[in-house]
């Protein structure tokens, strides 16, 4: 049982919701199994049923592996125990929904397109056989799971059994909250949630044998009715007794400490429509149809994890379970941050709990501990999805890497968690250096699809579910990450070529920026691993990679990585973008100098001749984030037509298509 809420994240269509839904059917509602639910690869097996089918093949299941230590009760749990071994420190629990062959053979028009309407329709209830089996896989190494090697090894529980050990609760992404559109007509979800946990309250207080739960409930409400015809202090005094802890601590929750419950007599025919929920005053608030959707989103679900609390505590299981879906609904990153800082205090309250969350929030995700988090991947849509755990999965490839893999793991995190999550749910990244590259990568972006995407073509850059990082020369402490979540990704980066210049004094080597036609080396990281430089030792493989480098021809191979530094274009090799960039766009920088920012020197750009850009660059250019603002200022608002730096061309180009 881990003590912290374990995060599911992943790109959109990898299983989250899917999840979910799987552990509810199977944990409190069976019987809602459909044909929709088996997985598309084989429905056209189930379509096409007959005597010889295997059934087992077409089977859903579910498998909970549950991990114990000597303090807990295992009184419920031994019933899944099957080895007495002392060692032994979990048990597992398949869940199986398998269609009754016979009944529905017997059941089927012989008619081929009746027959496959009449499985879309009907297979469900009767035509399902829902089992639950424990079993021991100690020591299995076999790729086949235990639970189809060893059929003869199960042994079926009842599904009592299961309910008396595990407690079950989601709450699900699509909740139902009053907006602004419904001008106070509609339902209160919000208010009608607050009566429920008004009758459960009332309920504890005056009856705590379950049984009676339902008679207790109809008094409450005639006690309400009552109340309702007195005057309206009396009702929101009872209200205050009643929420007022609760509401205190959501309202400190949201920094809004004025939440309060009110009366509103002028409907009395049901509970639900006589209290809402308001802030402000009370004699000048705002009802609940006018609040904002991101506050409303956050009290229904305080609401509900409550109401869940409370059903835990009186079913009072050895294990519950929690899943929350998608808790941004509505909300700003701001209040995203405050929500993933405080829901663990929130759930911590809740004895032997298991707390899992479903979000695409990178704010909720940037605020949690690496360890809690998992990560559902697919890789295509002909592929199973995947749920792996980043603190021990990636760690071990990062150990791989030998001294520097624990380094390289420790930026990985800090990086992730403080600057962007957003890798976890992007389809593609682009890698950039720095401030330059980042002002007008968008611009960049812009021009590539107006130059490449035409009308019946496939869909540009800017359509695209692409992150955009700026990780300076860090990025191959993605490598084993990128790898890891499987996307495509373009690196953006500079040559920084280097010469060895020998101390006159010392007889130490050193390695100073150069042009790239004087260059022996380079100082870019990046590149050296990527493009899997030799050690510079060995000085004739070395030389010969740097050739390749130069002329373009040092590959990544055919991973999903791919390196843009700058080549030769024009007659003339670069040696950064800022250098690249002024090389082939002089005559419109020349042009327009007098409005561009960060530049120096003016004079010296208007008196130059000839092809020494390096010069030029270190000559002219003074704060490049100014220049680059420049750029793009003149793009937007004056026209300006801008070359892109061809690597930078064909860097996009390469991540579009792949």
């Amino acid at each position: 049982m881990r003590k912290k809420t374990t995060l599911l994240v992943g790109k959109n269509n990898t299983g989250k919701t899917s999840f979910a839904v799987l552990l509810e059917k199977f944990l409190e509602k069976p019987e809602h199994f459909d044909y929709t639910d088996f997985p598309i690869p084989i429905r056209n097996k189930v379509l096409d049923i007959d005597d010889e089918t295997n059934i087992e093949e077409l089977a859903i299941r579910l498998v909970l592996r549950i991990a114990y230590d000597e303090t807990d009760n295992l009184a419920l749990l031994s019933e899944f125990m099957l080895d007495l071994d002392p060692t032994r420190r979990n048990t597992n629990i398949l869940f199986e929904c398998c269609i009754d062959k016979k009944k529905l053979l017997r059941a089927l028009p012989k008619d081929t397109k009746e027959r496959k309407k009449f499985i879309e329709n009907n297979l469900g209830g009767k035509f399902l056989v829902l089992k639950v089996y424990a079993f021991d896989d100690f020591g299995h190494t076999e790729e086949t799971p235990y639970y189809l090697a060893h059929r003869d090894q199960l042994e079926e529980k009842a599904r009592s059994d299961v309910r008396a050990l595990l407690n079950f609760k989601v709450i699900h992404a699509r909740r139902n909250v009053a907006s602004s559109e419904d001008n106070g007509r509609g339902p209160k979800p919000l208010s009608e949630i607050s009566t429920k946990y008004f009758r459960k309250r009332d309920i504890e207080a005056n009856d705590d044998d379950d049984d009676e739960a339902t008679e207790s409930d109809g008094e409450s409400i005639e006690k309400l009715r009552s109340m309702l015809a007195k005057i309206d202090d009396q009702l929101e005094e009872q209200y205050a007794e009643v929420f007022g802890g609760f509401l205190k601590s959501s309202g400190d929750f949201l920094e809004l400490g004025d939440l309060k419950v009110v009366s509103n007599i002028q409907s009395q025919s049901l509970i639900e429509a006589s209290s809402q929920v308001i802030y402000g005053e009370t004699d000048n608030f705002l009802p609940e149809h006018h609040s904002g959707l991101g506050y409303l989103n956050i009290l229904y679900l305080l609401l509900q994890i409550e109401l869940c609390r409370d059903d835990f505590a009186r079913r009072n299981a050895p294990l519950n379970l929690l899943l929350i879906e998608e808790p941004e609904a509505h909300t700003h990153p701001q209040m995203q941050y405050v929500f993933a800082d405080k829901i663990q205090g929130l759930i911590s309250q809740i004895p032997n709990l298991q707390a899992l969350l479903t979000t695409h929030s990178s704010h909720i995700v940037s605020k949690s501990d690496f360890e809690d988090i998992r990560y559902l991947s697919r890789l295509s849509a002909a592929e199973p999805v995947t749920i792996k755990n980043f603190h021990t999965d990636l760690s071990a490839k990062y150990e791989k890497l030998g001294a520097d893999g624990a380094a390289l793991f420790q930026f990985l995190k800090q990086y992730l968690t403080i600057n962007s999550a957003e890798l976890f749910f992007a389809s593609k990244a682009i890698f950039i250096e720095g401030t330059t590259e980042r002002i007008l990568l968008p611009l960049f972006i812009e021009i590539h699809d107006k130059e490449n995407v035409g009308e019946t073509s496939e869909s540009g850059l800017s359509s695209q579910n692409i992150s955009v990082l700026e990780v300076g020369a860090n990025a191959r402490a993605f490598a084993p990450f990128l790898e890891f979540i499987g996307i495509r990704t373009l690196v953006i980066t500079d040559i920084d070529t280097t010469k060895a210049v020998v101390s006159e004094k010392t007889g130490n080597t050193s390695y100073s920026a150069c042009p790239v036609a004087e260059s022996s080396h380079t100082s870019n990281e990046t590149l050296k691993h990527f493009l899997f430089a030799p050690d510079p030792k060995e000085k004739a493989k070395f030389s010969e990679w740097h050739r390749r480098l130069i002329d373009g021809t040092a590959s990544s191979g055919e991973g999903q990585i791919k390196l843009a530094h700058q080549l030769k274009e024009k007659g003339y090799h670069a040696r950064s973008f800022e250098d690249a960039f002024i090389s082939i766009n002089l005559d419109k920088i020349k042009a327009r100098k007098d409005m561009l920012a960060g530049l120096k020197n003016r004079e010296t750009l208007e008196k130059f001749s000839g092809n020494e850009f390096y010069s030029l660059t270190d000559q002219i250019l003074g704060k490049k984030s100014d220049f680059a603002g420049s750029i793009l200022y003149l793009a937007l608002v004056e026209g300006e037509s801008w070359n892109v730096p061809k690597y930078i061309m064909d860097g996009l180009k390469w991540i579009r298509k792949n």
